[in-house]
């Protein structure tokens, strides 16, 4: 329990003084946001701060900071370790970035940013690179709820009628103006997400039969799997998401001014890392070790093991926090998964989205796209999304290592991106590497090469840093 709290702890910490330091990197001032200089009614609306953290949070949330730290903590307690540092220098900071520097870049997204700090190769590769990781998400995040909602409704619905009323959803979210909808339900949702958080944290520390275990540094993984890797991959958002990426551009549209951007962005991410950190405890806490959490995954799946844990820890109550947890949640990302995905389309074609024949235009290809998907193997399409997610993740942290070199004086100052960005370096080759779904190949060959290939990108960050510099200082 020690372990637990002492975590707890250091996320607010580290908001209050690593983030303040991300910030004062950066460098926020008073320029006219997206919402105030361009206000189009659709997209770039103003928010007020409070509703922007909350959506920004159910943005970048759905259930990934529950699964995927369910799933996490097969590894044992030492994920909590992953949770904290991983957000307060990785995730956070990734988000904090992606969302001011699309701000002053008009609400561009991820992948416009790219072939303006990477290249017009980059430009391309992450337009492709980016739909694709977002049908994938708003895939996984239709299939996901309809599999628990129709074992909660009457059996003639079935799986299929709920993945159509979803896909319904989605059209409306994904084409209306973001404060008709979005704007309206998502503060709501948020905080019953961070309530049902509350709710398990609050019966793991004051009932006697749940114990959290303290962390070791050790393997627990009932299959033996390597936790480099693979843990840094499973547990995704609840750390550090490439998705955020795609998300964060929406609320860059939305706040009225920079300096509430390490609430919005830098804030909403240490949030989703505390509720991360809950699941995780709960998860081995609740069945006593990795090896029943991951028999109960196996056997329920994810949705099923979060409503057990909920119904079990918090009664009646919790059942229906779990219900709307694991239904509403990650619908809420998958419709701002397509949104997305219109955004970037609508950036690589130029179609107007004021008109609502262009919105359309672009969205029912990309949801048919998705109603087709959702025929696959959910575990399948999960393991791809969380790669492609962690790869994702990486090249956005080179994006911002790339404009703080461009726009700062002292390079050295993009450390804070570049570690980062060559640590996900790592984890994402050697990942796809060994992975199943990947080269599989073992250990002496995957870890070689993923570490090579980042010590490589760091060098050729410090050389193209420091010849920048003597450039900016030539030219004064």
């Amino acid at each position: 329990m020690i372990s637990f709290l002492v975590a707890l702890v250091i996320l607010l910490v580290g908001f209050l003084t690593y983030g303040k330091l991300v910030e004062k990197v950066f460098g926020p001032d008073d320029r006219k946001t997206p919402a105030i200089e361009i206000n189009d009614g659709v997209d770039c609306v103003p928010m007020k701060t409070w509703k922007a953290v909350l959506i920004q949070l159910l943005n970048i949330a759905g259930t990934g900071p529950i699964f995927g730290a369910l799933m996490g903590a097969c590894f044992g307690p030492v994920v909590f370790l992953w949770i904290v540092f991983g957000s307060i220098l990785g995730g956070a900071v990734h988000d904090y970035m992606s969302g001011m520097i699309s701000e002053r870049h008009k609400g561009s997204s991820i992948a416009e940013l790219s072939g303006i700090y990477l290249g017009k190769p980059a430009l391309y590769i992450m337009r492709v690179f980016s739909v694709i990781l977002l049908l994938l998400c708003g895939t996984v995040f239709v299939t996901s709820p309809a599999a628990l909602i129709s074992k909660l409704t009457p059996s003639f619905l079935g799986n299929t009628f709920w993945i159509i009323v979803i896909l319904a959803y989605y059209i409306a979210a994904t084409l209306l103006p973001i404060d008709k909808v979005i704007g309206k339900l998502y503060p709501i949702f948020g905080v019953i997400l961070i309530v049902m958080a509350l709710g398990i944290a609050g019966a793991m520390l004051f009932l006697p039969q749940y114990q959290i275990p303290e962390i070791v540094l050790a393997d627990l993984h009932p299959d033996n799997l390597p936790i480099w890797p693979f843990m840094f991959v499973t547990v995704a958002c609840g750390a550090i998401s490439g998705f955020h990426a795609t998300q964060s551009p929406m609320m860059a549209k939305c706040i009225t001014s920079e300096k509430v951007g390490r609430k919005v962005f830098y804030g909403a991410m240490i949030i989703e890392s505390v509720i991360a950190l809950v699941w995780a405890a709960a998860g081995v806490a609740f069945y006593g070790g990795t090896q029943m959490l991951s028999q109960a995954i196996g056997d329920l799946g994810q949705s099923g093991t979060v409503y057990e844990i909920s119904k079990q820890m918090l009664g009646s109550v919790g059942g229906v926090l779990a219900i709307i947890g694991v239904v509403v949640c990650p619908i809420t990302s998958g419709d701002t998964a397509f949104r997305s995905a219109r955004l970037i389309l609508a950036e690589w074609t130029k179609l107007d989205q004021k008109k609502i024949g262009n919105r359309l235009l672009i969205t029912i290809p990309l949801l048919a796209v998705g109603a087709v998907l959702t025929q696959l193997d959910f575990n399948v399409l999960w393991r791809y999304f969380s790669w492609s997610n962690q790869t994702l993740a990486m090249i956005s942290l080179w994006v911002a290592t790339s404009y703080l070199v461009k726009h700062k004086d002292k390079w050295i100052v993009s450390l804070i991106t570049a570690l980062p960005a060559s640590f996900m370096s790592a984890v994402s080759v050697t990942y796809i590497i060994m992975a199943p779904e990947g080269l599989k190949q073992s250990a002496s060959i995957g870890y070689p090469i993923g570490i090579s290939v980042a010590v490589v990108l760091f060098v050729v960050y410090i050389i193209l840093a420091n010849v920048k510099s003597k450039k900016k200082e030539s030219a004064k």
